[in-house]
């Protein structure tokens, strides 16, 4: 039997769910295949940022920056669980941009951030005893932090509630055009027919349109690979850092998880989508770019964790990886049957992006600015996380504000009746139980332990190999697969 959609979307990444969130209520028939778990690639390998993007003002991309300014406003409305408000401070290095320079961009970013609701820049003293002496003076400003990999899984969520389907482990093997119409070949035996197939595979892009449907695509993509370290907390404060660098690039030192510091990212170019993960000189580059600062300098010693991404950018011809456009493309091919393919994209822009699909397709416009996401509609998160503590007070403070910002008002489906933490079952470790792991697995299409803990919690950050081992068993998985990713 063969099914009948009116959207087949090949990618459980942002763009790919987003897609299918705007869809779906717009009277779609969407069925989303990924071959791996939702935000299993470059999805969930961000730097973690809800941003306009500051640099991009130096390539003259102001469109791109005043889409995404506006598209942060709109998520800290629509999620303001998984995406909050974050302070950055920017130390003043004399020898690199000039005060007039930085102060003028800061300017500029505020301009076309009117109306976003976040603090403008300002003018600051910098003294931090985590940071060298420096000039003593540096700026201030604002932008967003998310948690990259929930918002992809409460784009499906929503996506579902409106009728698509979404197909996780499910890998697109080939499609054929007959009468205007594909049909596509699926992973366990499945066949489907779609009018469009939207190519948001990400990295696998080129490969999804060159291999699988036998099309040569109009442009290119560029296969940029950007990394990241995790080190225990170096720095004091929640607010973030950005660290200029002699070669013009700059470099982030995030609050990350209350006890650590995300530092990053690179920009790398590789030949292929397998390529995702960091290298040598990443790690040097990443370290050293910190250490310029540093008083306490890092060393490899004290990385707990890294982790990189592909992006897919659309090539433009420039020649340094870190200066290619991180707007995306569309890409409509009607000549057998509608295809079109995403290039490019961030995660601040996946909406809009969503919704410019949707009018190049021809279909109405799912007014998701309007609509929040799942577990999003709370006015305060604050006041909120307040309610959660007197609701289930057996919680400890650490796990009532972890659970508050990745289910947001679903909290309750999760917990639901419980009055005591007997009520949860086992505690795998940190306050994840078997009554949250069962939940992911029957709702948020979680399968194994990495899916739970590096995906959905981000619990891999601190669980043991004995933990992580006793998860996997429950799981059905062996040991092994813990202690391979903990390695990792």
């Amino acid at each position: 039997m063969t099914d009948t959609v009116d959207l087949l979307i090949i990618g459980g990444g942002v763009n790919g769910t987003a897609i299918a969130r705007a869809a779906a209520p717009a009277g779609q028939r969407v069925l989303l295949v990924e071959q791996g778990d939702l935000a299993q690639a470059t999805s969930s390998a961000s730097t973690k940022l809800m941003h306009g993007g500051l640099r991009y003002l130096e390539h003259y991309e102001f469109k791109l920056v005043h889409e995404s300014l506006k598209e942060r406003g709109i998520m800290l409305r629509m999620a303001p669980h998984i995406v909050r408000p974050l302070e950055f401070r920017l130390p003043h290095a004399p020898s690199m941009r000039p005060w007039p320079i930085v102060r003028i961009g800061l300017w500029l970013y505020d301009l076309l951030a009117i109306g976003g609701g976040l603090p403008r820049s300002r003018s600051i003293r910098i003294d931090d005893p985590g940071l060298k002496p420096g000039s003593g003076r540096g700026f201030s400003y604002w932008d967003g932090q998310v948690d990259d990999a929930r918002l992809v899984v409460l784009n499906a969520l929503d996506a579902q509630a409106n009728g698509a389907e979404i197909a996780t482990r499910t890998r697109f093997f080939s499609a054929r055009a007959e009468k205007g119409i594909w049909t596509a070949e699926l992973q366990h035996g499945r066949s489907v027919r779609a009018g469009t197939i939207v190519n948001a595979a990400g990295p696998w892009v080129d490969r999804v349109l060159r291999q699988e449907v036998d099309l040569t695509p109009r442009g290119n993509v560029r296969l940029v690979r950007g990394s990241h370290i995790v080190v225990p907390r170096c720095l004091e404060g929640d607010h973030a850092w950005l660290l200029q660098q002699p070669d013009g690039r700059i470099v982030f030192a995030i609050p990350w998880f209350e006890d650590f510091t995300l530092i990053g990212t690179t920009d790398f170019t590789v030949e292929r989508p397998e390529e995702d993960t960091i290298c040598d000189a990443e790690t040097d580059y990443i370290l050293a770019a910190a250490n310029l600062y540093l008083t306490k300098p890092l060393a490899r010693v004290d990385i707990v964790h890294s982790f990189a991404g592909i992006r897919p950018l659309f090539d433009d011809g420039t020649s340094s990886a870190s200066k290619v456009t991180r707007d995306y493309r569309l890409e409509l091919d009607t000549a057998r049957a509608p295809i079109l393919s995403v290039f490019g994209g961030k995660i601040t822009t996946a909406r809009h992006l969503a919704e410019e699909v949707l009018g190049k397709l021809g279909i109405a416009r799912g007014l998701t600015e309007a609509r929040p996401l799942p577990g999003g509609d709370l006015a305060d998160f604050t006041t909120f996380l307040a309610q959660v503590h007197r609701d289930w007070p057996f919680l400890d403070a650490f796990t009532a504000k972890r659970m508050a910002q990745a289910y947001g008002t679903r909290i309750g489906q999760v917990l639901g009746d419980a009055k005591a933490p007997e009520d949860l079952g086992q505690d795998f470790g940190l306050g994840l139980t078997v009554r949250e792991v069962d939940y992911l697995v029957a709702n948020e299409w979680a399968v194994t332990a990495e899916d739970v803990l590096w995906r959905r919690t981000k619990l891999g950050l601190r669980f043991t190999a004995e933990q992580a081992a006793g998860l996997h068993a429950y799981l059905g998985e062996g040991e092994d697969g813990a202690l391979a990713h903990r390695a990792h």
